[in-house]
């Protein structure tokens, strides 16, 4: 059966060798890139009206342990633009709303949640490419790594009779500009779906290789040619400037601020192809597996490994050239 939307297909749950939280040190990276620029914006732009409760939803938040490093960081900023006015008040109370798709692993998250937090946590499953939580009730929405993933792959990509038909690719890299078009038509779709719903919701004031794989298998006999025709994965990534028209255009948001989040030498020394193996496995598994089923999964990777060692130079050179992070902070329109 095909993965036709993400709505099944989460990150790797459990504490396993290939589970998320074992294999997030990547995002973690963007995580701490961004702190100082959370907490700028919390200073210099957060206006928003509150009494003693501020709600925080994170979007997309996986299993951790990313995503209670971000609360926190969004915590300390707001206890810092309103400290408690005496010492015997109690300051200002925060709840927290994780939300991830219905199949994620929200056990194993609730297991890991701090012992010492300062936040009450409530879990919301669900697709955020709609409305998640009631009118004007959340005061500070985070999103990251997670905007790419689509909410359906584009009906075109498995239409024989298309010219947007991807026979033989599993994404967009290599593919014609017809095929490049149904992703971005269905990214803008998204993303003005995403932003609607946030808009409703605040408070006012390396794929190539891995497809290659697929086909290997397929010529092998592991598994049919059919069967990887008909697989897309639903997941595009802007462009700056698309991402920006998008935004104007929807109109319920202004851009305060875009921010390229630098890369440290210390983190790019660090990543050698074993983690990057590791990390995509940790996030792609459970879109595979759906399409395919899990009896291919090692022999998969297995395969993309060698493939990534042997054009590893080029992967690198590559990637420092067309990988970018954005930082972006969003204001919400006054009516």
């Amino acid at each position: 059966m095909a993965c036709m939307s993400t709505e099944s297909c989460p990150m790797n749950g459990g504490n396993g060798q290939y589970s998320y939280t074992r294999n997030s040190s990547i995002q973690s990276w963007g995580v701490e890139a961004s702190k100082a620029l959370i907490g700028e914006a919390v200073w210099e732009k957060l206006d928003t009206n509150f009494s003693t409760l501020f709600n925080i939803a994170d979007l997309g938040c996986s299993v951790g342990p990313n995503t209670f490093i971000v609360v926190e960081n969004i915590i300390e900023s707001v206890k810092l633009k309103y400290p408690s006015p005496n010492p015997n008040s109690e300051g200002i109370e925060f709840q927290v709303f994780f939300n991830d798709l219905a199949s994620n692993d929200f056990n194993t998250l609730h297991r890991s949640l701090p012992r010492d937090r300062e936040y009450a946590a409530s879990i919301v499953p669900g697709s955020f490419h709609g409305r998640l939580f009631p009118k004007s009730s959340l005061h500070f929405i985070h999103s990251s790594y997670t905007l790419h993933w689509l909410s359906k792959v584009p009906k075109e990509l498995l239409d024989k009779n298309s010219p947007a038909w991807n026979k033989g690719r599993i994404s967009y890299g290599s593919a014609p500009n017809e095929v490049v078009q149904a992703y971005s038509a269905q990214f803008a779709k998204d993303m003005g779906s995403f932003l609607k719903a946030r808009a409703q919701e605040l408070v006012h004031g390396v794929m190539d290789l891995l497809g290659d794989s697929l086909m290997d298998m397929a010529r092998m006999g592991l598994i049919s040619e059919a069967k990887v025709d008909s697989f897309n994965f639903p997941k595009y990534y802007p462009t700056q400037h698309e991402l920006k028209t998008l935004i104007e255009r929807n109109g319920y948001f202004s851009i305060d601020r875009t921010e390229p989040l630098a890369q440290s030498t210390t983190h790019a020394r660090d990543l050698n192809f074993q983690i990057f193996i590791s990390h995509t496995r940790a996030a792609w598994e459970g879109v595979i597996k759906m399409h395919f089923g899990s009896d291919i999964i090692d022999g998969l990777f297995d395969r993309f490994m060698k493939k990534v060692l042997k054009f590893s130079p080029l992967i690198s050179r590559h990637s420092s050239k067309q990988i970018a992070e954005i930082f972006v902070l969003l204001k919400r329109k006054a009516s």
